[in-house]
């Protein structure tokens, strides 16, 4: 890849999605963008890259900045926080928002869905009284392409291969042809919406969940930072954020502090 190209491309996805591309990652970018190349008919990466600069506002800049995000995801990954909301914070809520009967959640990097997934049988299995209750979950992502299938909550044998337990695939998910379907009295209550954390949010409740797992490691710490402001301006006091095992808000806003439930770490806004 030429050099040039490479600059662009990292300058464009970070202006649009604040995604870092350190030096030297030439390989991830060109491993992305090849098969991008290869559909729209171009011979290389150099031809990819030109169309690009000669067509600013295309299609095509929204698909590039797709596959330089990371969709990596599984049902019930790293199990602890799923864990921590069946023992402890389902609990708390069920007494907590007895009054209002509403549980309002967010999952910021839905991915492919399976998270939401994971949230809504750990509800059902753990919880099922708040069934009963208006639950309002809102699943976005940056990318359009991974929010068609979370939508339709078709998934592959080897996706429910990877972290869902058997009696639950056979509980929640029905086969069809060669996919899973997970069961769409659980899956309407999910409303799966495009967008971006770095520019213009959408309009929101009162949150009692945040996930928003695996993602502010991409970004650079003034990024984070106003990210993680906006979601303590949109939990209510007392909710719970869970970020990933690599990630905190220690250092990058005070209004949060860490709690831990066995082995799950998560941060509570602050009254």
């Amino acid at each position: 890849m030429r050099p040039a190209d490479f600059d662009y491309i990292c300058n464009y996805v970070r202006t649009q999605a604040a995604i870092v591309i350190e030096p030297g990652k030439e390989y991830l970018v060109e491993s992305r963008l090849l098969p991008i190349a290869r559909k729209q008919n171009f011979e290389s990466l150099d031809a990819l890259v030109d169309n690009l600069r000669a067509n600013p506002r295309s299609e095509l800049h929204k698909q590039v900045v797709d596959a330089m995000t990371t969709n990596e995801t599984s049902f019930f990954r790293d199990l602890h926080p799923f864990e921590a909301l069946k023992k402890y914070i389902l609990p708390e809520l069920l007494v907590s928002n007895a009054a209002s009967r509403q549980v309002n959640l967010w999952c910021g990097a839905a991915s492919t869905g399976q998270e939401c997934c994971s949230v809504l049988m750990t509800i059902a299995e753990s919880a099922p009284q708040l069934l009963l209750w208006k639950i309002q979950f809102l699943a976005t992502d940056l990318s359009k392409e991974v929010l068609s299938q979370a939508a339709a909550g078709k998934y592959s044998q080897l996706e429910v291969n990877r972290g869902l337990p058997a009696p639950l695939m056979v509980k929640y998910f029905k086969r069809q042809d060669d996919h899973w379907v997970f069961d769409e009295s659980l899956r309407k209550r999910i409303s799966f919406c495009e967008m971006n954390l770095v520019k213009d949010w959408l309009p929101m409740p009162n949150l009692d969940i945040v996930f928003l797992r695996n993602v502010l490691i991409y970004f650079d710490v003034d990024t984070k930072k106003a990210i993680l402001s906006k979601v303590r301006r949109a939990l209510r006091p007392g909710g719970y954020l869970f970020l990933g095992g690599a990630e905190t808000t220690l250092g990058l806003d005070d209004g949060f502090e860490r709690v831990v439930f066995d082995r799950a770490t998560c941060y509570r806004r602050k009254p």
